[in-house]
């Protein structure tokens, strides 16, 4: 359940596109642990089922779930100093083995871009 109030040293967590609602039809087993690993990150960790989402350089992070035979995964980036975005959330289902379809993998790149200028629209330029 959600909380009403932050707690000192807990990044916002903002949702880009369908994402909140894409995670929301998710089994509960599923929506439980990448609540978790989506909270760790919110106070500057990397939960155990969290790595690197790849093309997207450093601070783009996947959560892998796997369930009942099925793989979830929720894509989030903490590039963020003062908040942490989740950009896209999806039931993996490509036809090329572990390959991630390229439709999910443009969609994260544009969403990330999303992201970038909601942030600043929030806090300003962000330093490099």
């Amino acid at each position: 359940m959600a909380r009403g109030k932050r707690v000192p040293g807990e990044k916002p967590l903002f949702w880009i596109g369908s994402a909140k609602s894409d995670l929301l039809d998710f089994p509960e087993a599923v929506k439980d642990e990448i609540g978790v690993a989506l909270s760790v990150a919110q106070f500057g960790g990397k939960h155990p089922s969290a790595k690197p989402w790849k093309g997207e350089g450093a601070g783009v992070l996947e959560i892998v779930e796997d369930y009942r035979g099925d793989t979830y995964r929720a894509v989030y980036t903490v590039r963020f100093e003062n908040a942490a975005y989740v950009l896209h959330a999806f039931q993996k289902k490509s036809p090329k083995g572990i390959k991630t379809a390229q439709t999910d993998v443009e969609l994260v790149s544009r969403r990330l871009k999303v992201a970038s200028e909601d942030y600043e629209a929030r806090y300003g330029k962000r330093k490099k």
